[in-house]
């Protein structure tokens, strides 16, 4: 199993990559003031309480975006929505609740993934801003108060997240076996070689590309070592990616290469090198 993933959502402006800094602890994300700077996803490793996972910034969700660019924006969100194991909804005090915060609320519901709700930009410690109750109505349960800028509240949401964790995978602290990721466009034998290292059918062999959707760990031992094999999905040129679920492949098997101690990149010999 890879490790957990947690997307961080909402409406353009709330500190969504302001938060993405906050917690991976470097600045990863450009950060203006400007809505729409963020359009890609862009990841991070962090660990709290010992438990590893990986954060992902994404670009503003627009309920009602009409412009090619902010349709766009909302895809990719939709995409890491998709993959996550828990979703943290950015919400700022300074506006309140808005239509779009709603909108958005009721979309991650539907997910039926865990939702944390944050409400940033709560700046000041002492007493709480009287609007910060306001966002109960969102009905995600009880907001956590936050400063991506200063820090305060990101630990209880980090707590909030690892809360919500499927339990830990037997290869995530298992340090001492090499994690080796199998990489290649689809089609080309990824599983097949896999199977026949382990000498068993343990991952689906198709001639119908795209058949592997996400990364899949097996551990395998010999008498050179332990190890655990990646099998990932078909990685295509992101001109050619359009369907959602490829997308959500592809971004899984980055993630694979990320956590990788070895990458071995398999090429079909009767097509040889391609683009």
């Amino acid at each position: 199993m890879s490790r957990p993933l947690v997307a961080i959502v909402g409406r353009p402006n709330v500190g969504k990559s302001m938060l993405f800094n906050r917690l991976a602890g470097r600045r990863l994300s450009i950060v203006e003031d400007t809505p729409g700077v963020t359009r890609d996803r862009l990841y991070a490793e962090c660990e709290w309480n010992g438990r590893k996972f990986d954060i992902v910034d994404t670009g503003g969700i627009e309920p009602t975006a009409d412009n090619e660019m902010l349709l766009f924006m909302r895809e990719q969100a939709q995409i890491a929505i998709d993959a996550a194991d828990v979703i943290v909804l950015v919400t700022e005090i300074g506006t309140g609740v808005t239509a779009a915060d709603k909108t958005v609320s009721d979309m991650l519901k539907r997910s039926g993934k865990p939702v944390i709700l944050v409400v940033n930009k709560m700046d000041s410690t002492g007493d709480v801003d009287p609007g910060f109750y306001e966002f109960y109505s969102l009905g995600l349960g009880d907001p956590i108060s936050v400063s991506a800028v200063h820090g305060h509240g990101t630990g209880d949401l980090l707590d909030e997240c690892v809360a919500h964790f499927p339990p830990e995978s037997e290869f995530e602290n298992d340090d001492d076996r090499i994690r080796v990721a199998v990489i290649g466009k689809p089609n080309v034998g990824k599983s097949s070689l896999i199977n026949h290292i382990l000498g068993e059918k343990r991952v689906i062999v198709s001639d119908m590309a795209g058949t592997t959707r996400d990364a899949v760990d097996t551990a395998f031992e010999n008498k050179y070592g332990k190890y655990v094999f990646i099998d990932t999905a078909g990685i295509r040129r992101r001109s050619k990616v359009d369907d959602r679920i490829e997308k959500f492949s592809v971004m899984r098997a980055k993630l694979a290469i990320d956590r990788a101690d070895v990458c071995l990149i398999m090429i079909d010999a009767r097509e040889g090198v391609t683009e």
